[in-house]
């Protein structure tokens, strides 16, 4: 089992910017892709980003296509979201996620097989 906490979330103003991370600890890191998930106030969880084990192949929701950027550093065990021209609706708690399977990327939310406590990112307009 894969053990996984996120910091980096905090208060920005529209437009703005944060960077989330993740450290990761328990497993082989490099051999399992990684995600972002969010949760807003009264909705569900949804998927916002992935990316595969060595980096080379990344994914993302469409409304935040050109805005956020995954990325991780293997050597340090850790995933980043780098978020930019945040907007009021990307107000969530933000989760990591590491997938279940080596060298498998992950095509839906129960591919993901442990999750962090969540990190809070507040957008004021």
């Amino acid at each position: 089992q894969v053990q996984l906490v996120e910091s980096g979330g905090g208060l920005v103003q529209a437009g703005g910017s944060l960077r989330l991370s993740c450290a990761a600890s328990g497993r082989t890191f490099s051999s399992y892709a990684m995600g972002w998930f969010r949760r807003a106030p009264g909705k569900e969880r949804e998927y916002v980003a992935r990316i595969n084990w060595n980096g080379y192949r990344t994914y993302y929701r469409d409304s935040v296509k050109g805005r956020f950027t995954i990325s991780r550093d293997n050597a340090k065990n850790t995933v980043y979201l780098q978020m930019s021209s945040l907007k009021p609706e990307d107000t969530a708690v933000y989760y990591c996620a590491a997938g279940r399977r080596a060298y498998y990327i992950p095509e839906n939310e129960p591919d993901f097989g442990s999750w962090g406590q969540g990190t809070q990112v507040t957008v004021s307009s």
